[in-house]
C-alpha cells in the first residue's frame, strides 16, 4: 500500500460511507425526492412507491411523531442532525436507524436534505469505535504509539508527547532512538521488530526508558505491541502501549531490597562486617553514597553513652564513586559531630532526619571546609540519615546520599531505609554484645594460659596460640611446659571438647590440675588417670548445678616428662595427637605413643611410652586444630607437619613460623576454625661432670659416708662454701632413708647447674611429713631444718620407692 497513514486515516468500516449507507433526500416540506438502492434494501419501499410522498406519512409510526419532530425542529435550528430514530418499515415493524442530516441549498430560497442511514447497532458501535479511538488519542494517560513497518511513527497520542516533551505531529516520520538513549532505543525496537515479523504480540515487557531531554531521570515503563494488517493480510504497521510503571518498579524495588537486606545484613556477628553489609545494601539501589558512622564504644562491645553524642568512629562507606577519598571519611576516622548538626540531630532525637538545604546537610564538616565543598562538587542533593537503634540503645547512624540520581529522597525511601536500619541496629547490637562476651572469654582464656615461657636447663622450647575466628568462640585448647625437680620439664597441649566460657573455664581448671599433679611428679599416665576422673567429676557438678549450660563432654592431653640428665622423655596421651621428633640430623617421625581414651570417658588405663632423645633433638607437641583444614587428609598434614619442622631454620621461632606458614597458610589469629596450640622443644643434656651419683650401704655408717663424698664432690667443683649446708641436708636425708627404707639401697646424686640439687632416693614409699617439734622432743626437726635450709624441696615417687629432693641457688653470698 503506498500510503499507509492515509489508509488508517479512512475507516472503511464507517457505516455512512457511500458504499454502505442509505441515501433519501427531502425537499422543504419534507417530501421524498431521493431514494437510494440501500434505503429499499433496509427498509422494504421501492422507490416508484415513496417519491414525492410526504416521508412522515409512511415512515413515521403515530406514537414515535413528537420524537421526530423534535430532530426536526434540531434540524431546521442547527442545519443538520445526527442521532438514532425509529422508522417503519414497509412490512408494519419498527426499525432503529442512525442518521446523519444535512442541508443542501438550492437557489436562494430553496433547500433539500440530504439524509444518509444505517441501522442503530452498527451507528452506536461506530460511534463508540470513534470515541475510543478519539480516547486512546486525546485523553488515554497510556501512551499510545503506531509505527509503520520501517518503524517509524505514525501517529502518537498525548500522553506520549508527555513523555518525549515534543508535539504529536512532530513524532511523524521520527524513530524511536530520537528520543531514547541508544541501548533503551534498540530494546524497544528489537521489541517491535520480532512482533511485525512473527505476528505474536508481547505484552507488559518492562524496561528502562532514559530520556534524551532528561537523561537523570529514573523511568521505567510497561510496553505491549501487536501487529497491524488489513483485512486481505498486509501488514500496516505495529502499535505500541505504553505505561509508565515507575513507581510500580520502585515499589518492587524496595521489597526486593528488603528481602536483599535480610539476607545480607547480620551474616555474621561481627560489628565492622555488619555496618559494611548495610552500607552495601544501601548502594546504589537506595542511595548513590552511604557510611554507617557507630558511637565510639559499640565497635569494642562497649555500653554506648546515651547522654551525650560527641563523636562518631566511621565504620563502613560505599559510593557509587571509585575514588571517595577526597568527599567521605575513611573507615576507622572518627569524627567530632557538631550540635545542631543534621546528625546530631538524629543521633540526639532518635529519629531520621531528610535533609535537602545541603549547607544544613554538610554542616557537621565545618572543621573540613575542602571536603565539604568537594561533597558539593560531586551533586550531592539529597541526604537523609537514619539513627541505628535496638534495645533502647542509639549506636550510631547511617548517611545515605544522592548525588547522580535526580530525585531526592521521599517518603517511601525512608520507610525503607529505616527497615535496613532497624534490622543492621539489631545485628550491630547483637554483634556488639557477643564481642564484649567474647572478649571477656578471650581474657579470661589468655589469663589461664602462660605467658613468657621461662629459659630451662633442660629445654629451649618455643611456642604459638592462635584463637579461632570470633563466629566460633574461645576454645579450650592449651599448653604449658612446668619445671619439675631434678631439673626435668614437663611438656603438655590439650585441648577441651566445645567452645565458649563453659569451654575456657574448664581449660583453666584442668591446666590448674595438671600445675598440682606435676608437682607430686607422678608418672605421665598417672597425671592423665587423675585427669581423667576430674573432667568426668566436671561433668557430673555441671549437670546438677547449670542444666542450661553447654555440657562438658571431654578433652584431650599429652603428658611428656623430659628428664636432661638420663635423656629419656616419658610420654602419655589421652585421645591427643601424637608428638613428632626430628633428631639432630634432621630425620622427623610421628612417636609411637598409644593413644589412650580422650579424658571423661572414666575406666579405661592409660599408658606411657619412653624414648631417647639426643641432644639437639626437636619435640613438636600440638592441637588438633594445626592440622584439621577442610578438605586436607590429616596423613597428609602431619606428612607437612614433618616437612616444616625439618625445614632449615635459625631458630625455634623461626621453625615455629614455618609450621604456622605451612599448615595454616599464613593464616592470623582470628582467621582459623579452630584454636591452634603448638609447643617445640629442643632437648639439651647435661654434662657428665655436672651430675655425681653414689650408693650407700643402709647401715649407720651411710650418713657419715654421705658427708665425706659431698664435701669431696663440692670441692672438686669449687664450691666449698656451700659444704656445709650440703652436708646437713644430704646427713638428715640419708638418715631418714636408713631408718624407714627397711634395709633396702640409698642413692644420692648431686646435680650442678644454676642451682645444687640433693637427691636422696631408697626403696620406701612412706612419705616423710613436715612437723613441729615440741622444746622436749630429742627428734622431728630434720626436715624441719631442710626446709629452711633449701629453696624447694619435695617427695617423688618412683617404681623402686621414693627421692626427696632439694634444690637451692648457687649464687656468691651462698
Amino acid at each position: 500500500m503506498d500510503n499507509p497513514a492515509k489508509t488508517f486515516s479512512e475507516s472503511p468500516e464507517d457505516p455512512f460511507s457511500v458504499h454502505r449507507a442509505a441515501s433519501v433526500v427531502l425537499d422543504d416540506v419534507a417530501s421524498v425526492v431521493g431514494w437510494s438502492t440501500r434505503a429499499q434494501t433496509l427498509l422494504g419501499h421501492r422507490d416508484q412507491d415513496v417519491l414525492g410522498r410526504p416521508a412522515a406519512e409512511f415512515l413515521v409510526h403515530p406514537g414515535d411523531l413528537e420524537l421526530v419532530l423534535g430532530a426536526t425542529a434540531a434540524c431546521l435550528r442547527e442545519g443538520g442532525w445526527f442521532g438514532v430514530v425509529p422508522v417503519l418499515h414497509r412490512d408494519g415493524h419498527r426499525v432503529e436507524v442512525g442518521c446523519r442530516v444535512r442541508a443542501i441549498a438550492r437557489g436562494e430560497s430553496h433547500r433539500e436534505w440530504y439524509v444518509v442511514a444505517a441501522p442503530a447497532s452498527e451507528v452506536v458501535q461506530w460511534e463508540t469505535d470513534r470515541w475510543v479511538l478519539d480516547g486512546l488519542f486525546r485523553r488515554s494517560p497510556i501512551g499510545l504509539s503506531v509505527y509503520a513497518p520501517d518503524l517509524t511513527f505514525l501517529r502518537v497520542n498525548r500522553a506520549i508527547t508527555k513523555f518525549s516533551g515534543v508535539p504529536a505531529e512532530m513524532h511523524q516520520g521520527q524513530r524511536t532512538g530520537d528520543f531514547l538513549f541508544q541501548p533503551d532505543a534498540e530494546a524497544v525496537d528489537h521489541q517491535l521488530r520480532r512482533v511485525l515479523e512473527t505476528g505474536r504480540s508481547s505484552i507488559f515487557y518492562e524496561q528502562p526508558c532514559r530520556l534524551r531531554r532528561d537523561p537523570q531521570r529514573e523511568l521505567y515503563v510497561s510496553v505491549s505491541a501487536f501487529r497491524m494488517q488489513d483485512a486481505n493480510g498486509h501488514v500496516l504497521g505495529v502499535t505500541q502501549t505504553i505505561e509508565d510503571v515507575t513507581e510500580r518498579y520502585r515499589a518492587r524495588r524496595r521489597l526486593a531490597l528488603l528481602s536483599e537486606a535480610g539476607a545480607r545484613i547480620g551474616t555474621t556477628l561481627d560489628v565492622g562486617r555488619t555496618a559494611r553489609e548495610l552500607a552495601e545494601v544501601a548502594v546504589p539501589d537506595l542511595a548513590d553514597s552511604a557510611s554507617v558512622d557507630l558511637l565510639e564504644a559499640v565497635p569494642h562491645g562497649g555500653e554506648p553513652a546515651q547522654d551525650r553524642f560527641g563523636a562518631v568512629c566511621r565504620a563502613a562507606v560505599q559510593s557509587v564513586f571509585p575514588d571517595t577519598a577526597e568527599v567521605m571519611y575513611p573507615v576507622g576516622h572518627t569524627i567530632r559531630i557538631p550540635p545542631g548538626s543534621t546528625q546530631a540531630r538524629s543521633l540526639t532525637e532518635g529519629r531520621p532526619v531528610f535533609e535537602a538545604d545541603m549547607d544544613r546537610a554538610l554542616a557537621w564538616l565545618e572543621d573540613d571546609p575542602a571536603r565539604a565543598q568537594a561533597a558539593r562538587d560531586v551533586g550531592a542533593h539529597s541526604l537523609m540519615v537514619v539513627p541505628l537503634v535496638a534495645r533502647g540503645l542509639v549506636l550510631g547512624l547511617i548517611s545515605l546520599w544522592r548525588t547522580r540520581r535526580r530525585e531526592p529522597f521521599e517518603a517511601d525511601d525512608l520507610t525503607l531505609a529505616e527497615e535496613f536500619a532497624a534490622r543492621a541496629a539489631l545485628s550491630i547490637d547483637n554483634a556488639r554484645r557477643y564481642t564484649q562476651q567474647h572478649q571477656a572469654a578471650l581474657t579470661l582464656q589468655h589469663s589461664l594460659l602462660p605467658g613468657d615461657v621461662p629459659g630451662h636447663p633442660a629445654a629451649e622450647v618455643a611456642h604459638r596460640y592462635l584463637p579461632a575466628n570470633t563466629a566460633t568462640g574461645v576454645g579450650g585448647d592449651w599448653f604449658d611446659v612446668i619445671p619439675l625437680s631434678g631439673l626435668r620439664i614437663a611438656l603438655v597441649v590439650g585441648d577441651v571438647v566445645g567452645r565458649g566460657l563453659h569451654a575456657a573455664a574448664t581449660m583453666g581448671r584442668l591446666r590448674t590440675a595438671v600445675h598440682t599433679l606435676a608437682q607430686l611428679d607422678p608418672t605421665p599416665d598417672e597425671v592423665l588417670s587423675h585427669l581423667d576422673d576430674l573432667v568426668d567429676r566436671l561433668a557430673s557438678e555441671q549437670r546438677q548445678t547449670d542444666e542450661d549450660a553447654p555440657p562438658v563432654v571431654g578433652a584431650t592431653c599429652l603428658y611428656a616428662v623430659y628428664d636432661p640428665v638420663c635423656r629419656s622423655c616419658s610420654i602419655a596421651r589421652a585421645g591427643h595427637p601424637p608428638p613428632v621428633h626430628v633428631t639432630p640430623e634432621g630425620r622427623a617421625e610421628i612417636v609411637d605413643v598409644p593413644a589412650g581414651p580422650p579424658l571423661g570417658l572414666g575406666g579405661f588405663p592409660f599408658e606411657t611410652a619412653e624414648i631417647d632423645l639426643a641432644e639437639g633433638s626437636l619435640l613438636a607437641l600440638y592441637t588438633d586444630g594445626l592440622l584439621g583444614t577442610r578438605g586436607r587428609d590429616l596423613d597428609d598434614s602431619l606428612a607437612m607437619l614433618c616437612g616444616a619442622l625439618t625445614a632449615p631454620a635459625g631458630s625455634l621461632e623461626e621453625t615455629c613460623t614455618t609450621v604456622e606458614d605451612t599448615l595454616l597458610k599464613g593464616r592470623r589469629a582470628g582467621e582459623a576454625a579452630d584454636d591452634v596450640a603448638l609447643l617445640i622443644a629442643r632437648t639439651r643434656v647435661l654434662a657428665p661432670e655436672q651430675v655425681a651419683t653414689w650408693d650407700l650401704p643402709s647401715d649407720a655408717t651411710a650418713a657419715g659416708q654421705a658427708r665425706t663424698l659431698v664435701e669431696a664432690q663440692l670441692a672438686a667443683w669449687g664450691l666449698e662454701e656451700a659444704a656445709f649446708v650440703t652436708e646437713l641436708i644430704v646427713s638428715e636425708l640419708v638418715t631418714n632413708a636408713y631408718r624407714y627404707a627397711a634395709g633396702g639401697p640409698i642413692t644420692l646424686r648431686l646435680i650442678r647447674d644454676n642451682q645444687l640439687i640433693c637427691e636422696v632416693s631408697d626403696t620406701s614409699s612412706t612419705s616423710p611429713h613436715l612437723r613441729r617439734a615440741q622444746t622436749t622432743d630429742e627428734g622431728g626437726r630434720g626436715l624441719f631444718l631442710v626446709a629452711q635450709l633449701s629453696e624447694r624441696w619435695g617427695t617423688r615417687y618412683t617404681r623402686e620407692g621414693k627421692t626427696i629432693w632439694t634444690e637451692y641457688p648457687l649464687h656468691s653470698g651462698f
